[in-house]
């Protein structure tokens, strides 16, 4: 054993044996784990133990994490992705372009510098931020394909205004922001391209709205409190993988899938891994319509009425989450299955596979096993439950200091 490693063995035996042996017998185990998990995160955040942050189990961070010259290599997250939306490869291969003007005065004419200049161009771009900025958008941004906007290393808002569209764009990955108190807009021009802008009708009020979008890439981002969901991917849009955030205080989380009847969505992908679902959530984490979906390794610590939820027979595939039902007895189900009697819903391909039901959760599974249907919903390999504390640990927007790993 190397020195540097048996140090980190004692430190980590020393941190925790105080807790181990003044816990009784009968303590909830749950609850030992949540405090390991708090004082790790207490002591990465007060001894700044960079090397944590490698090695971690979470693979999306693990590629790229421990590269102290992270600044310099900032397009390599691309080749990062997981899931359904791993071949999201956004701005990877165009120019940086730097925010430094966090205004949004003209969504036909935007200033050179502005967010919203920078997601319209045609070319591919790699959209990064001179310092920290609250951007406080006048209507929808509307994003051209090949775009990613980066928050690293800078505190990013869009938060008090609408908020960003994905519509009928491509390759388009969101890494790093602040997305919060998102309002409707609409009723106005907007720009979407050099070329054309046109006629808004008012927006639902998303965090991110996915509509006929691909290859769409959401990770490390903080989202909460928007007028409709905080993400909603409808109206065929696929190949979407969401990962690593931290979603709280809201009520409809995630939609995907416009309609029971809009059959372009049967063939929606979307792989949800990694996030944290916490405080203040109520339910559609997600709720599905007609497609394929893959929730794995995700941290479920508060709903208020269910947590996964669908109808017109989505197959949903759960492996590897944690699920921390509330105190509230009639709400402990994990699964709500809509507009459907049970005679229709039971054949529909709902499983959970090694979840770790916390406080009384439990899923009602549903449909006839392992199917063909499941090969259509599995996009990576699941870790075991156990690990979902440490993997989802850094979820949210990370705070990345230039010139040492993030």
């Amino acid at each position: 054993m190397t020195n540097t490693l048996f140090t980190l063995v004692l430190f980590l035996f020393s941190l925790f044996m105080p807790t181990l042996i003044s816990s009784s017998p009968l303590q909830n185990p749950e609850l030992v784990v949540q405090e390991v998990n708090r004082k790790i995160n207490a002591s990465v955040a007060r001894r700044n133990l960079g090397y944590l942050s490698c090695g971690s189990g979470n693979p999306i961070d693990d590629c790229w994490r421990c590269d102290s010259k992270w600044e310099k290599n900032r397009q390599r997250l691309a080749d990062c992705a997981i899931g359904f939306g791993k071949n999201a490869i956004g701005g990877r291969d165009g120019k940086i372009y730097i925010v430094n003007d966090a205004n949004d005065d003209n969504p036909v004419n935007p200033k050179p510098g502005t967010l919203r200049h920078a997601v319209i161009q045609v070319e591919p771009l790699w959209i990064i931020f001179a310092r920290d900025m609250v951007i406080k958008l006048k209507e929808e941004l509307i994003m051209n394909s090949f775009k990613t906007i980066d928050g690293r290393g800078a505190s990013v808002h869009i938060a008090g205004g609408p908020c960003i569209t994905i519509q009928y764009v491509t390759n388009i990955i969101i890494h790093g922001i602040n997305i919060h108190d998102c309002k409707q807009g609409g009723n106005a021009m907007v720009r979407d391209s050099p070329r054309h802008f046109g006629w808004r009708t008012i927006s639902d009020g998303d965090g991110v709205s996915i509509f006929g979008g691909s290859h769409v890439w959401v990770d490390h981002c903080s989202l909460s409190n928007c007028k409709d969901g905080l993400i909603d991917a409808i109206h065929g849009s696929t190949a979407i993988t969401i990962s690593n955030n931290y979603m709280t205080h809201h009520d409809k989380v995630m939609l995907l899938g416009h309609s029971d009847s809009y059959t372009q969505d049967k063939n929606m992908q979307v792989t949800i891994a990694f996030n944290h679902f916490g405080e203040g959530l109520v339910q559609r984490i997600p709720r599905c319509r007609l497609g394929y979906f893959h929730v794995v390794n995700n941290d479920y610590t508060h709903w208020e009425m269910y947590a996964i939820g669908g109808s017109a027979n989505p197959t949903i595939n759960s492996q590897g989450n944690r699920f921390v039902a509330p105190n509230n007895r009639f709400s402990k189900e994990v699964t709500k299955y809509e507009d459907a009697a049970e005679s229709k819903w039971k054949h529909w391909n709902w499983r959970s596979e090694g979840d770790l039901m916390v406080n009384g959760a439990f899923f009602t599974a549903s449909g006839g096993g392992a199917s063909s249907s499941y090969a259509r919903a599995s996009s990576l390999s699941a870790r075991p439950s156990s690990l979902v504390g440490s993997i989802t640990i850094a979820a949210g927007t990370l705070n990345c200091k230039k010139g040492s790993p993030c």
